[in-house]
């Protein structure tokens, strides 16, 4: 081993990385890439202390996360992501934010069965609801309320999504090791990196694969574009949903960065008043509007994300048509949103959404 070479010992690693980082607002300095990869490696595989992870998440954190250092920690959990082949054409991966939303109800877990009746096989992937909101999620639907056993293999929800051309998964199926990480991302409270680079994982893998994400905090965008660069996405959407959702441009025009493979990184905005004729854009912010008085629960999310796939309407219809149109024309199936939105409303209309939900809990269970 040379002068320059890490240690072997992983606690004397992580040690040299610590002094890195946690070392004060003026005197901490950066790591390199490689630096990076290996400390999340080290937490994810267990090889040091609770403690020593627990410092080290705070730490970069506090610290403020380089591009490459995040690309580090998106290489660290993508080398431990659980992944297998799907045969689907394409496929769409919509990766909100893990820790769920606690404020206005959104109907994501709705629109996904709509998306594959659209003709876009798509799936959500997330988690049981994670500090610091501890809010709804596609899995603490799928779970919490409707009784789906968390202990289903990687296999099963896989095999539910060929059948179905939708479903779910989560980061207990598709990353053990992140999964593992839960009390500890309790106990710190903030949220750590892991937070932004877990959305760009790629557990299945079709032929061409499309992703729809968020970001909160400006800037952070740049990190997510470049780990979706090297994670082989065909389209990648980053855009600054509502409450860390997909739900584009309907609570304040939406800005996107778009990264197509092979062409680089497009910017465009989405705003439903300037997308729709003025009676739609009406409907879909009298919707809005109407949905932040009522108290976003499971039961809530649920009653009215089941009357909208129904064919009975209410306030959650025209944001799951409006966010089924927009994933469409973002990833090419409407020349525009318009014609997506009035696609989306006649098959929410004929209830065959409904029924398909209803028919892939029923095979869950």
């Amino acid at each position: 081993m040379n002068a320059n070479s890490p240690p072997s010992d992983p606690n004397e690693r992580m040690k040299s990385y610590l002094q890195k980082i946690a070392a004060g607002p003026k005197l901490s300095k950066d790591l390199s890439r490689d630096e990076a990869e290996d400390a999340l490696s080290l937490i994810l595989n267990d090889k040091v202390s609770t403690e020593r992870a627990a410092v080290f998440l705070i730490a970069a954190r506090m610290k403020l996360e380089t591009l490459e250092e995040n690309i580090g920690y998106w290489k660290a959990l993508n080398a431990t992501t659980v992944t297998q082949e799907i045969q689907f054409e394409k496929l769409i991966q919509v990766a909100e934010a893990f820790d769920g939303f606690e404020r206005t109800p959104i109907f994501t877990f709705y629109t996904i069965p709509l998306l594959a009746e659209l003709g876009l096989p798509a799936y959500g992937h997330s988690a049981l609801p994670l500090p610091p909101k501890f809010g709804i999620t596609c899995e603490d639907l799928l779970v919490n309320h409707y009784g789906v056993s968390p202990d289903q293999t990687f296999e099963q929800r896989k095999t539910l999504i060929e059948q179905f051309g939708f479903g779910y998964l989560s980061t207990r199926q598709s990353h053990p090791r992140l999964d593992a990480l839960k009390n500890l991302r309790a106990e710190i409270v903030k949220r750590p990196m892991l937070a932004t680079m877990e959305k760009l994982l790629m557990p299945l893998k079709a032929r061409s694969n499309y992703l729809a994400t968020n970001y909160f905090h400006p800037g952070y965008e740049e990190s997510m574009l470049a780990a979706a660069a090297l994670g082989g996405w065909d389209i990648a959407v980053v855009g600054n949903g509502m409450e860390g959702s997909t739900l584009y441009g309907v609570h304040k025009t939406a800005k996107l960065f778009i990264h197509l493979n092979k062409v680089g990184v497009q910017e465009k905005q989405l705003d439903a008043s300037r997308e729709m004729d003025a009676s739609t854009a009406q409907q879909i912010q009298d919707a809005f509007t109407a949905l932040k008085e009522i108290p976003a629960s499971r039961e809530t999310v649920a009653e009215l994300g089941e009357q909208a796939l129904q064919g009975k309407g209410g306030p959650a219809a025209p944001l799951i048509a409006w966010q089924a149109a927009t994933l469409g024309y973002l990833f090419g199936r409407f020349p525009d949103v318009p014609s997506g939105y009035e696609t989306a409303h006649q098959i929410l209309m004929s209830g065959n959404c409904y029924q398909n939900l209803m028919r892939y809990l029923r095979e869950c269970k």
